[in-house]
């Protein structure tokens, strides 16, 4: 204990230097509005290097059924390739057909953190500002939507999960023109509610959920998941449907960031009215 307060004592000088220059640095970063955007994105870009080291272990532990994912994905899109399917016909409804996105680039990027046991969830991506990723892109993967970009640095993005109390994504009931906003309530991690769909939709449990492409950010038909439970009270004109995901949002690996090709020219004409 003697020895700790000798060390202090004889270094206090500078111990003061420091905590001073801490200070200082901290006021510099509240009050002008450049440096704490210089620092958020140099955080963003240090918190992603540790990140995606600590994502290599746990990687590793699962590589046996990442990679029995990714040869069943390759293994479809081959198909598509080769012309032994038709991109139209009926297989897997989880499946993701890149063909029906003409107007969106595709960019593969690399889950690094996941959060799903708070009521704020988010991802953290490899893939930022160089590789064409910037906020409000839809995220998807093989099985359905994830969420959308909400921040990117040069290298690596936070994606806003769609387990966030806070997200809000158009969905509606597939084959028909019932749609609804897709929200989550922060409890259970398998299931999202979809609310504001009319009463007089006719709905069944086990129909698919799918985006709604009401929206720049997701084209339509991105699946979802399916109807659980639907309920509704006398006074309201409205369901609230319980749906389960298709996506195991605990656990994820490689993701497609989607670019909306045209989003300059909606963006102008939308500006212009």
């Amino acid at each position: 204990m003697q020895q700790i307060i000798n060390f202090f004592i004889k270094n206090s000088a500078k111990l003061l230097f420091l905590l001073l220059l801490f200070i200082s640095l901290a006021l510099i970063i509240r009050t002008h509005a450049f440096h704490k955007s210089s620092y958020i994105s140099s955080a963003n870009d240090v918190t992603g290097y540790v990140y995606e080291n600590v994502n290599d272990l746990k990687e590793y532990v699962h590589l046996k059924s990442e990679n029995d994912a990714l040869v069943s994905e390759n293994a479809y899109l081959k198909s598509i390739v080769y012309n032994t399917i038709s991109p139209s016909d009926s297989i897997e409804i989880q499946k993701l057909r890149p063909t029906e996105l003409p107007n969106y680039s595709i960019i593969v990027a690399k889950v690094i953190k996941n959060s799903f046991n708070t009521k704020e969830n988010y991802l953290t991506i490899k893939g930022g500002t160089k590789q064409n990723i910037h906020k409000d892109l839809g995220v998807i993967n093989s099985k359905g939507v994830i969420g959308i970009v909400e921040k990117s640095s040069s290298n690596y993005s936070t994606v806003q999960s769609i387990l966030n109390i806070k997200s809000q994504i158009n969905a509606k009931i597939k084959g028909s023109n019932h749609f609804g906003s897709l929200k989550w309530d922060g409890k259970n991690t398998g299931y999202v509610n979809l609310t504001d769909v009319p009463r007089l939709a006719e709905i069944y449990k086990g129909d698919t959920i799918v985006t709604g492409g009401r929206s720049t950010i997701f084209p339509e038909n991105i699946p979802i998941g399916i109807i659980d439970k639907a309920y509704t009270t006398e006074s309201s004109n409205y369901f609230t449907i319980s749906v389960r995901l298709f996506n195991d949002m605990t656990n994820l690996g490689y993701v497609y960031v989607l670019k909306n090709n045209d989003i300059l020219e909606i963006n102008e004409l939308e500006q212009s009215n």
